[in-house]
């Protein structure tokens, strides 16, 4: 009773940019990868077998849910000249890279029962891995910007 498992592709990104370049009406870049992320997650889930829907499946799901509410959260927190506010935002962009960790080592828990295939896996950790960089280096930004914490 096993089920075929396929191999989703990656939705295309279409993003406008200005004569210089720029991206116009972009979002901060590490919420646009967490999105993508997430998108293929949703997508590969959908075919997990019925096995995992309530767990691997609805923790990978969640999980990548709660990385793009935490970066949203961290990034509408106006910072300003407050310690408490910097603290605050510091906390919730950790929040997202926990569950980053967390997502990450699901998936390869789904990929060792089964629920996931290899391919998918390596799909998810790349995509993770290039949040989490960009993660840090946003809160490396952030240390910059209003001094070290």
């Amino acid at each position: 009773m096993s089920e075929i498992l396929e191999e989703p592709e990656l939705p295309e990104q279409t993003q406008r940019t200005t004569g210089s370049g720029v991206k116009k009406g972009s979002e901060l870049g590490v919420v646009a990868k967490a999105k993508e992320l997430s998108g293929y997650i949703l997508t590969v889930t959908a075919k997990s077998p019925k096995r995992f829907r309530f767990t691997l499946t609805s923790r990978l799901q969640n999980y990548s849910l709660d990385v793009i509410e935490n970066l949203y959260l961290a990034n509408e927190v106006f910072v300003g000249k407050s310690e408490a506010l910097k603290e605050k935002r510091l906390a919730l962009q950790h929040e997202a890279l926990t569950r980053l960790k967390m997502l990450t080592y699901t998936a390869q828990l789904a990929m060792e029962q089964g629920g996931i295939l290899y391919k998918q896996y390596q799909q998810i950790a790349r995509l993770a891995y290039d949040c989490q960089n960009m993660l840090g280096a946003w809160i490396n930004s952030d240390r910059r910007r209003f001094g070290n914490r």
